[in-house]
């Protein structure tokens, strides 16, 4: 039994002792609380003050006499503080998340269902897609999208314009004919250099050419996940996501990941044109130590492009969510606090802090590159099954697995992506 099954089991029995308990769904009066207690992750402390004290004021305006009790955590430790509060009984009346964290206590029944309530949220007709597939289990709302992290491709300006090419690509054949040219004017002489740096093992990348053609990693149908990535609209992605990575990423490994090294480093040694990553790669590749400096008057930010013009590929969303333990004995008082935070107010300051806000309706607030670039990426997204056993999908490396054996040519793409379709079957439904 792996230890992901085992924390997801102890979890699961935790959940249930409190349910036993008569801990969860609990509701306290408003007029009975003299606090609430909210767990936000430090960078709301460094980045956004502001929006946390005009969500507080709102509402203590509509809660007279009530506390908010604001605890800021460490993402290193904040999991494993959440399942101590778990076991003890307590913890916050609201928590945040990664939204890549949420699925597994959705699943064991750790937050309040909010189904019924999410007309009440600010801008929830207008939620940012892929944030709101992390909230959503079984159907249900388990959480509220808070701000996002999108992806985009960062490149040299001046290099594009020795290639005579004079503005960003709008489809992906133009992407892969101005590739073609850089590659062909850099690239003659230096068979480390990459029109476009992309790890071979960068699943966040070769995944957004399926769900561009349509495709998805998997589907559910009466409790049951069914692997899709050899349905025909993923085979299609895959093959495209090939053909890109051999003709463009001629410096880059089949046998890497997006992490060793991180695309930004081969970018600001001049091994690359340019990469596609999240945001916080742009500073990464102008980092004094990390990365050079002197690029920053010539690096640009576009979309990627979908192979329909005039679309963008969709990109795979990160960011954070906030939910509701339902050990809370404060739950009404928890929505409205949620309310305040993600009113249109609050989230303006934290775009104007360099995020991308949960909701389109918003977009336009982001400024400056890569942030308007990266909101526009923003517009259409995807993101992972919210499968309860979906890290098991990622702890096997099937999506890396898949993605290596294509590109060294060791199965076809129908091969290979057939056995990681019936491994992520296997594995997403498999029992505890």
């Amino acid at each position: 039994m792996t230890k992901r099954i085992i924390v997801a089991l102890s979890l699961l029995a935790v959940v249930a002792a409190a349910i036993t308990a008569g801990t969860f769904g609990a509701t306290k009066k408003a007029s009975d609380a003299s606090s609430i207690t909210v767990w936000l992750q430090v960078d709301a402390q460094n980045g956004w003050p502001g929006a946390v004290a005009a969500a507080n004021a709102a509402f203590q305006q509509q809660h007279p006499g009530v506390n908010v009790d604001v605890q800021y955590q460490q993402w290193t430790t904040h999991l494993q503080k959440f399942d101590a509060t778990l076991a003890g009984g307590g913890g916050p009346d609201v928590i945040e998340m990664g939204n890549t964290e949420m699925t597994k206590y959705m699943a064991a029944g750790a937050f309040a269902d909010l189904t019924s309530v999410k007309a009440n949220f600010p801008n929830s007709a207008t939620w940012l897609k892929g944030l709101e597939q992390s909230t959503t289990y079984d159907g249900k709302l388990f959480g509220v999208p808070y701000y996002a992290g999108s992806r985009a491709v960062m490149y040299r300006t001046d290099w594009w314009k020795q290639a005579g090419l004079t503005k960003a690509p709008t489809s992906l054949a133009q992407f892969v004919a101005d590739g073609k040219k850089l590659q062909l004017k850099f690239g003659s002489t230096d068979k480390r250099f990459s029109a476009f740096y992309v790890a071979g093992k960068d699943w966040y990348s070769g995944l957004a050419f399926v769900y561009d053609y349509g495709g998805t990693i998997a589907t559910q149908a009466n409790g049951k996940w069914t692997g899709a990535l050899d349905s025909p609209a993923a085979i299609a992605g895959l093959t495209q996501f090939k053909s890109v990575w051999q003709t463009l990423s001629k410096g880059a490994s089949a046998s890497t990941d997006e992490a060793h090294p991180f695309p930004s480093v081969p970018f600001s040694q001049g091994l690359a044109a340019s990469f596609v990553g999240p945001g916080w790669q742009y500073g990464y590749a102008l980092d004094p130590k990390a990365g050079n400096p002197k690029l920053k008057p010539v690096m640009g930010a576009f979309a990627m492009p979908s192979h329909v013009a005039g679309k963008t590929m969709p990109a795979f969303l990160g960011g954070s969510d906030l939910a509701i333990p339902a050990a809370s004995q404060n739950q009404a008082l928890a929505e409205d606090w949620i309310k305040d935070f993600t009113a249109s107010g609050p989230m303006a300051q934290i775009v104007k802090a360099g995020n991308i806000p949960n909701t389109t309706s918003l977009l336009s607030l982001v400024a400056g590159t890569p942030g308007k670039q990266l909101a526009q990426a923003a517009q259409s997204t995807w993101f992972v099954p919210t499968a309860k056993n979906w890290t098991n999908v990622e702890n096997a490396n099937v999506l890396r697995t898949m993605l290596t054996k294509i590109l060294t040519n060791q199965q076809t793409v129908q091969a290979a992506a057939k056995a990681a379709s019936n491994q992520i079957t296997s594995i997403l439904n498999a029992s505890a």
